[in-house]
């Protein structure tokens, strides 16, 4: 068979292909015969379209060469070979010259705005917030402090992390907007490098933040980079505060070691764990939680009021107008919801509930109080409780521990999980702690198959708990949500088929996907990160509140709870808040709020009222609850 002959222009093209294969040589050489088939050509018309040109022939060759050596700066010369030649050669030279010192120039220029990008000069603030690692989190702490500083005149936030500086500006620029009085700085480098972590002027910071990455192995490289902290600081005990968070509570000892005498660490999982039975137990509570961590409404403050000294704490109660007392701190410890007759004693210091810098002075609120419009007598008391649980990740057993501890006799925990072996090993260990007051069952199904549910008497449940699966390697951090996000789909609709309001605890990853959620509005939405960054913000103010936040979610300790508002006052009745402040003292609780049931389904607060003023007064019902600090 013949074969068939190759086109001219695709020899040409294939042979073009490979002279550019030779290297920088051939490159060059292609490059000067480039120029000079544009150069000479347009050149000579130059010189034969001007009228002074001369009129003999070599002149006017010679005047095309001077044009050409001119344009492609080769001298120009003209006259012997060898006066030419040397011109051209003086003319390369001069054009290496030129070009390698232009070359340096433009690199060391290059390297320079580099090293900016990449944010490797030394942080000069004092007094700024250093935030080390870079997850989901960064987004909350850093926004928490910026609505922190919003009254100071001048505040910074440094944040160093392993990712490009230039990213790592537009993504917060983003995701926050503008950041105010705050000045943001980002540098670029490894957290657990003390060297590069010296970039951000630990020695001058007024606290280091260390979050905890997305990845498995994270709470390792949380204590590596307090090590590294603690060798860039010049004296680790007089250094700023130190808050780190980390997942497995077996690195806590080993994190708080490394974070030293002024370090606070956080237990992210088992924290989670505890507001979700917290949510379980009363629906609602986690609005409550989110609006004491958040810098954008009331929070946590400690004040230190001389002129109480020798008053029972039940008087310091209605003190002040506009400002709820939940506690004190004596001696380095703190004490929520203390017997209202316990006198104050010199050094005390009130945990109150109050807006941002409100300087309220003292005022008797007792005035306010309607003692007719009060109820009195012990609480209903409480029952066993059945709780379904769909999915199960490894805070699973956390939650489970959590209910274990408070349950009723008669408790029930129902599990619904696809998971494998290992899984149900971890339901029958949960089965095994959980003690005679609480029962663990496990039921296979995958919780995203309508089936699954429709098998299961959701009426019967007081509280639906739904996990996401942890994710595997190589999966985005937020992978759960997306199967999270189909098993409360299918819940909704059996809502919708029942016609009841299920309450259902959800834990999302991204608080992104709490948008995307198809749940009713004001349910109970626990997203870990969120609360971990809001309390890590909360604490790098006031390193001292960390004992309070301990207390609060703790499991035996005082925390915040939902009261039916009947238990206080009479329903139907109009009254103050005061009456309602001094009904919960007489039961040994610190009323901070409550929540309107006619508003529970509207945005943004859903019916959320958290210190009112002592002199606010409105009609009671029987379906409104009371925001209290006390014993479960």
């Amino acid at each position: 068979m013949a074969q068939r002959r190759t086109p001219l222009a695709e020899r040409a093209r294939y042979w073009f292909d490979s002279t550019l294969a030779g290297g920088a040589s051939v490159l060059v050489g292609w490059l000067a015969l480039l120029c000079l088939a544009v150069v000479v050509p347009v050149s000579a018309v130059l010189v034969w379209t001007d009228p002074d040109a001369p009129a003999a022939l070599p002149d006017r060759l010679a005047a095309v060469w001077r044009l050409t050596g001119e344009t492609l700066r080769l001298g120009g010369a003209t006259g012997a070979p060898l006066r030419v030649l040397m011109s051209v050669l003086l003319a390369l030279v001069a054009l290496l010259y030129v070009s390698t010192l232009v070359g340096l120039i433009t690199t060391a220029f290059t390297e320079r705005l580099t090293a900016l990008r990449r944010g490797r000069s030394t942080v000069l603030e004092r007094g700024h917030a250093v935030v080390l690692g870079w997850s989901e989190q960064v987004f909350t702490v850093v926004g928490e402090l910026v609505a922190a500083n919003a009254n100071q005149r001048r505040a910074a936030v440094a944040v160093l992390a392993d990712r490009d500086k230039t990213a790592m500006e537009e993504a917060l620029g983003t995701k926050l907007g503008p950041a105010g009085r705050t000045r943001l700085i980002c540098r670029s480098g490894p957290t657990t490098d003390p060297a590069v972590l010296s970039l951000t002027n630990p020695a001058a910071a007024g606290a280091v933040l260390v979050l905890p990455h997305d990845e498995p192995d994270s709470d390792a490289d949380v204590v590596k980079t307090l090590l590294a902290l603690r060798a860039a600081l010049p004296d680790p005990a007089a250094g700023p505060p130190v808050i780190a968070a980390v997942r497995d509570d077996r690195y806590r000892l080993a994190a708080s070691l490394a974070a030293g005498p002024r370090g606070v660490v956080l237990e992210s999982d088992t924290i989670t764990a505890r507001l979700i039975v917290q949510a379980a137990r009363r629906p609602g509570l986690s609005l409550v939680h989110r609006e004491l961590l958040d810098f954008a409404g009331d929070e946590f403050y400690l004040v230190a009021e001389p002129a109480l000294t020798g008053r029972a704490f039940g008087e310091a109660l209605l003190s002040y107008p506009t400002s709820c007392v939940v506690g004190l701190v004596r001696g380095g410890t703190v004490l929520l919801s203390p017997p209202p007759s316990s006198a104050l004693r010199e050094g005390d210091v009130l945990v109150v509930v109050r807006h941002d810098d409100d300087t309220a002075a003292l005022e008797d609120c007792a005035g306010w109080v309607e003692e007719d419009a009060m109820v009195s007598g012990a609480p209903a008391p409480a029952r066993p409780e059945r709780v379904l649980l769909l999915g199960w990740n490894r805070r699973a057993p956390l939650v489970v521990d959590q209910l274990r501890r408070r349950a009723r006799p008669g408790s029930a925990v129902d599990v619904v999980t696809d998971g494998g072996e290992a899984v149900a090993r971890q339901v029958d260990d949960a089965d095994a702690d959980a003690g005679t007051g609480l029962t663990v069952t496990l039921h296979r199904g995958d919780t995203t198959r309508p089936e699954t549910l429709r098998r299961l008497d959701i009426d019967a449940y007081d509280s639906v708990v739904v996990l996401g699966r942890d994710p595997a390697p190589g999966q985005p951090a937020d992978e759960p949500d997306n199967r999270t996000l189909v098993t409360l789909l299918l819940l909704r609709q059996l809502e919708q088929a029942t016609r009841r309001e299920l309450p259902v605890v959800t834990e999302l990853v991204d608080d992104r996907n709490r948008a995307l959620a198809p749940i009713s509005p004001g349910a109970d939405v626990i997203i870990s990160g969120t609360l971990i960054g809001l309390l890590m913000a909360q604490i790098s103010q006031n390193r001292h509140l960390a004992a309070v936040f301990e207390e609060l979610f703790s499991a035996e300790g005082n925390g915040v709870h939902l009261r039916p508002a009947a238990d206080y006052v009479r329903p139907d009745r109009e009254t103050s808040f005061a009456t309602v402040v001094a009904a919960a003292r007489d039961r040994g609780e610190c009323a901070i709020g409550y929540r309107r049931h006619d508003d529970a389904s509207k945005g943004p607060h859903y019916g959320l009222r958290i210190n009112p003023p002592k002199s606010e007064r409105r009609r009671w019902t029987d379906r409104d609850e009371v925001v209290v600090v006390g014993a479960d």
